[in-house]
């Protein structure tokens, strides 16, 4: 059939006006966040319902026509970018963006697809309710793209990822059908969790149009720490101690390296440093209580003291109000853009079992230097679930051209080495382009084939998000 009329024949669907089809209009969308991927869409289209989503497919089917789910834009694995062809048609579902229902009893709320995720945080503190999920591009990405990349954030610690956040997913599947799975039980043993195929999928089995997800009491009582220590191991000592005397009122444990200190505080006017001196590495540190007169701090700072007797800790900063506790997640909040100024580096976003990270860091370090003698590590993450985002940076001998076309053998070993310590090469970002082929190398045959039985079976046309994740 012929394709040419499809963006008029779309625009019957969602209206002339969201449908865009010129290049100045469509680039945006073709482009992903870190200007590493660019493409070209055939249309972009906004549809305004889960209905509109659905008929969109059902026509994109009937041509043949392949379709790229985009919310935020905010992937950083190139997993919502068109590729070249111009031949894909992109769905973004910002147009869809309400809260459809909050169940405070229920402690659910039904949220769609296109919703910005700080709009959700802030309708469940409106309700006197927390939405746990919470990471540095919350003001611009979407639920839809949380759910298919099965984001992480800084309170995995305590909260789990967006994959233990969700109750129940409506998703329109590559025929076109819509599959009302809106259930918010918390025990639904009736066959196969179906939901789970479509969480962390990257929209290649389907697109997410609305969720229910979790969820909790809002804490009352906060306490924020900056701790300075010498070294991984004593990050990792740390967050035993702290477990051991703070129990679940651990929210967040981040890792900060010296070299990330430095970019950020370089980088990001008014971001600062409480210290006099960078240390080898940093924690930033949260506990939190539903309990107004909990004494969180006062916990933290007994807790913090033991560490520093111990010699765990070198130097330690607990906040003494909302605005220094905002300074001090500045200097995590921001490292993302602070990366961005200070140049191109090879990415990873990987995952370590939390007792052999310390291995991981010194082993991938050794390696990393004997390839690329005095290459800069900017080692950042999530301490408390094993994510750390691996990024390398050209050493002073090398341009920056250099080193990133040897990026196939940086990747190489670091990857080789989290495979060894029994990690993942994604733990948050997704497969997306970028690691769609590295992951031949590290999943097994039989796993691979079964997801592609997978992906047969419900997109056989292979219209859904082709080229992303296998």
């Amino acid at each position: 059939m012929d394709v040419s009329t499809l963006p008029h024949r779309l625009a019957r669907i969602v209206g002339p006006a969201n449908v865009l089809t010129a290049e100045s209009d469509t680039t945006p969308y073709a482009t992903d966040w870190r200007r590493r991927y660019f493409g070209r869409a055939l249309a972009v289209v906004k549809p305004g319902s889960s209905e509109e989503v659905a008929a969109v497919v059902r026509l994109c089917a009937e041509t043949g026509t392949a379709i790229v789910p985009q919310g935020g834009n905010t992937s950083l694995c190139g997993g919502a970018t068109p590729d070249g062809s111009g031949t894909q048609v992109v769905v973004n579902l910002s147009r869809m963006n309400r809260v459809r229902a909050l169940d405070a009893v229920n402690n659910t709320v039904t949220v769609e697809a296109g919703c910005i995720l700080a709009r959700l945080q802030t309708a469940a503190e409106a309700a006197d309710r927390l939405f746990p999920l919470s990471l540095a591009a919350e003001g611009s990405c979407e639920i839809g793209g949380n759910l298919s990349t099965n984001a992480g954030g800084v309170q995995v610690l305590r909260y789990g990822n967006m994959r233990d956040l969700v109750l129940g997913l409506e998703v329109v599947l590559p025929s076109g059908e819509l599959w009302d799975g809106l259930r918010t039980l918390r025990k639904d043993n009736t066959g196969y969790d179906l939901k789970q195929l479509f969480i962390g999928a990257e929209g290649t089995l389907g697109i997410i149009t609305a969720a229910v997800l979790k969820l909790f009491p809002r804490p009352r009582a906060q306490a924020t720490a900056f701790v300075g220590l010498d070294s991984t191991r004593d990050a990792l000592a740390l967050l035993t101690h702290m477990q051991s005397r703070c129990g679940d009122r651990l929210t967040a444990f981040e890792l900060l390296s010296a070299t990330c200190v430095e970019i950020v505080t370089r980088h990001m006017p008014g971001v600062q440093s409480p210290f006099a001196r960078i240390h080898a590495q940093h924690v930033l540190l949260e506990l939190s209580d539903t309990d107004a007169a909990s004494n969180v701090r006062d916990v933290m700072e007994a807790a913090l003291a033991e560490a520093m007797e111990r010699g765990i800790a070198r130097d330690v900063v607990v906040a003494t109000s909302e605005a220094q506790a905002q300074g001090l997640w500045a200097l995590r909040e921001n490292m993302t853009e602070a990366q961005m100024r200070e140049g191109r580096q090879v990415k990873h976003d990987v995952s370590v079992p939390i007792s052999s990270i310390p291995e991981f860091v010194d082993a991938a370090r050794a390696a990393l230097d004997q390839a690329f003698r005095g290459v800069r590590v900017i080692g950042f993450g999530h301490l408390g679930d094993g994510n750390l985002h691996y990024n390398v940076a050209s050493p002073p001998t090398m341009t920056e051209e250099a080193f990133m076309a040897r990026m196939p053998e940086v990747n190489r070993i670091v990857h080789d080495l989290v495979v060894r310590f029994g990690g993942s090469i994604s733990a948050e970002h997704g497969l997306g382009v970028y690691k769609r082929d590295e992951i031949l190398r590290y999943k097994s045959p039989l796993e691979m084939g079964l997801m592609r039985q997978i992906k047969r079976a419900i997109d056989p046309l292979g219209i859904m998000n082709p080229g992303k994740v296998i």
